[in-house]
């Protein structure tokens, strides 16, 4: 197999021997004469010489109307040892491997020239036989009576270099010659050479001589070198044969459009994960970015025109050129080859023209049928959202029904027209705002506020501004809410006394890293008081022994290394808690907690460092902080009224 590279290292190397080679302009009464004036000029042997026909001659009437021949002529190619075949057939290194391991007997040609009796002898092929001297000689017997070279035919079968070589002098007879006659056909693209036996004294036909006559008889293009030097080796008396073929125009190939991106919509794509196949990963959505090259033209290949073996020209036609089509959010590129996106979003074929949408739509439920749902945009789901799947998005979600134990992540506002019930494993990320009916049982991160309108029941909610629960039934039971600037609800808690902790004035996310790494803080300290403890059993024991026993040394010095990691891991998290806290105190975050209706034993007010349990029932009150107290105060209407942008 020919590789890319190969092919264009070959062409390369083609075009620049092309470069090279000399050309000159010759004339002549007929082909051959301007021929006879192209070696001259280019101080070569006629067979050694390519030519192009540039004006055709013709003869007159009467003297009248004649026209010389007129040719560019230039050097023929290098050829390599085997007859007919290009040095440049090396390009092809399985075939040349493959031709040169065909086995084949080695062969003897004989031929009569003006020159005298010529002897060629080629060595054999692979594990094919030699010609031996027997051969030869049967060979020469058979065609010339007279005497010749026996010890010369001997070296000639013997070194076998495929070479012809003078062994005997020939009394050549010029008019008992072999007659040739050519035949043109099918529609001048094939030519024939009919060889008629030569008398006696004629000399065998020579590659120049047959080629020669071709040319003054119409024959000008298309030589079949190979099968010329095979009749010249091998003359075939009284049958045509094939010497000429003309090359047939080959048209253009039409300009090409390559998608970037799979356009057949009924294809689904499986992934696998731990070794079986994820039916939620359909993979549907076909997601582009801003600037994403979609699609490519490859441009119209120019016909190549052919030529009859009389050296006519054979037009052909170039490829049919087309347009990229592009539709919304779609541009070309200043040449019109590529077709590229303006924005981010699913890339879909339309009328056939290529579209960016920036809103995909589930016209059902998030399911089995579709998938999980990741998309460069905003998503709209028609239905809802069924347990078990996710729907990711970096524009808004937006869900007409409802959410269940599943995952949202959106960059930009989660929006659920019915709820959200998490079954306490579901999750919603968003980088701005949550808009729900109500969140049950959820984990909720919202990066600027978190607007319901029936309640939150046992939910984890963390907002970097504001929660705000606005309805006849808007209540917060259970759970715990991390809020920087604002919680404001109807009812906070339930009769039942159901705990809930409702924390404001901190930045929420690193408010919940301190409290993590308090926890962690802890749980270190215990385990360094336990190293300590067992290390003081085991040095008030190496003091009464002196020398600790080997099991007993192994452990003290595990022991020793574990206390010296615990140490570590213990300083480095009260200097991490240290900088968070002096962040946490620096904000200017003031907060407060207001309920229009009833708040209920059981909730837990945290306003910055003030901590307030609530034993008694309020109404309509707000909770602030004053000189690191939590002050009960008359209920505040929140400043914006986030409810209406539902």
């Amino acid at each position: 197999m020919v590789s890319l590279d190969q092919l264009r290292a070959f062409m390369k190397a083609q075009a620049e021997e092309d470069k090279n080679r000399r050309r000159i302009r010759a004339s002549g009464a007929t082909l051959e004469d301007a021929l006879k004036q192209a070696s001259i000029e280019l101080g070569l042997p006629l067979k050694t010489i390519e030519y192009e026909v540039l004006e055709k001659g013709s003869r007159g009437t009467f003297g009248l109307g004649k026209k010389a021949w007129t040719i560019v002529a230039y050097p023929a190619r290098k050829k390599d040892e085997a007859v007919g075949r290009d040095a440049d057939a090396g390009l092809f290194p399985d075939q040349s491997a493959k031709a040169a391991s065909e086995d084949r007997d080695g062969v003897v040609s004989l031929r009569l020239t003006a020159e005298g009796v010529l002897l060629k002898v080629s060595p054999p092929r692979g594990r094919g036989l030699r010609v031996g001297e027997r051969e030869a000689v049967e060979k020469i017997t058979q065609r010339y009576p007279g005497r010749f070279d026996g010890s010369l035919v001997a070296k000639v079968v013997k070194y076998a270099d495929d070479e012809y070589v003078k062994i005997a002098e020939y009394d050549h007879v010029p008019i008992n010659d072999p007659v040739m006659s050519v035949d043109i056909t099918d529609g001048e693209m094939k030519g024939f050479v009919i060889l008629h036996p030569p008398g006696s004294g004629g000399a065998d036909p020579s590659f120049d001589s047959i080629v020669s006559f071709l040319q003054n008889n119409g024959v000008v293009s298309g030589f079949q070198e190979d099968l010329i030097h095979e009749l010249e080796d091998n003359p075939r008396y009284g049958v045509p044969v094939l010497v000429a073929e003309g090359s047939r125009p080959k048209i253009g190939r039409d300009a090409q459009i390559v998608y970037s991106f799979e356009t057949d919509t009924s294809k689904v794509q499986l992934k696998e994960k731990n070794g079986r196949v994820d039916f939620k990963e359909l993979n549907l959505i076909k997601n582009v970015v801003e600037g994403q090259v979609l699609a490519r033209k490859i441009p119209p290949e120019r016909g190549e025109s052919g030529r009859t073996v009389t050296g006519k020209l054979l037009p052909s036609k170039d490829g049919q050129d087309c347009d990229i089509d592009v539709g919304k959010n779609v541009k070309l590129s200043e040449d019109g080859g590529s077709a590229i996106a303006e924005m981010n979003g699913q890339v879909v074929i339309t009328a056939g023209k290529i579209n960016v949408e920036p809103v995909f739509v589930v016209p059902g439920d998030v399911n089995l049928k579709t998938g999980n749902i990741l998309f460069l945009g905003t998503v709209m789901v028609r239905g809802n959202v069924d347990d078990g799947f996710s729907v990711k998005a970096a524009g808004n979600i937006e869900v007409m029904g409802s959410v269940g134990r599943c995952d949202l992540d959106a960059e930009g506002d989660i929006i659920v027209h019915q709820g959200i019930t998490g079954k306490t494993t579901g999750k919603v990320l968003c980088g701005r705002s949550v808009w729900s009916k109500f969140i049950e049982n959820s984990d909720v991160e919202a990066g600027e506020f978190v607007v319901v309108s029936d309640g939150i029941i046992n939910s984890r909610i963390i907002a970097n501004r504001k929660v705000l629960c606005k309805g006849k039934r808007a209540s917060i039971v259970g759970g715990h809410l991390r809020v920087a600037e604002e919680i404001n609800a109807k009812t906070l808690g339930s009769v039942a006394g159901s705990e809930t902790i409702l924390e404001v004035g901190y930045d929420p996310r690193s408010k919940a890293k301190f409290d993590e790494m308090e926890a962690r803080h802890l749980e270190l300290e215990k385990q360094l008081d336990e190293v300590n403890l067992n290390l003081g059993t085991l040095e008030n024991l190496k003091k009464v022994k002196q020398v600790l026993p080997e099991d007993k040394q192994g452990y003290y010095d595990e022991l020793t290394a574990r206390r010296a990691a615990l140490l570590g891991d213990v300083d480095g998290l009260r200097k991490g808690m240290e900088e968070l806290k002096n962040y946490l105190s620096q904000l200017g975050i003031t907060g407060k907690i207001s309920a229009s209706g009833t708040v209920f034993p059981g909730v837990k007010v945290i306003i910055k460092e003030a901590v307030l349990d609530v034993k008694n029932e309020f109404k309509a009150v707000t909770f602030i902080s004053e000189g690191n107290l939590v002050r009960v105060s008359r209920y505040e209407e929140p400043e914006e009224d986030l409810s209406r942008k539902r």
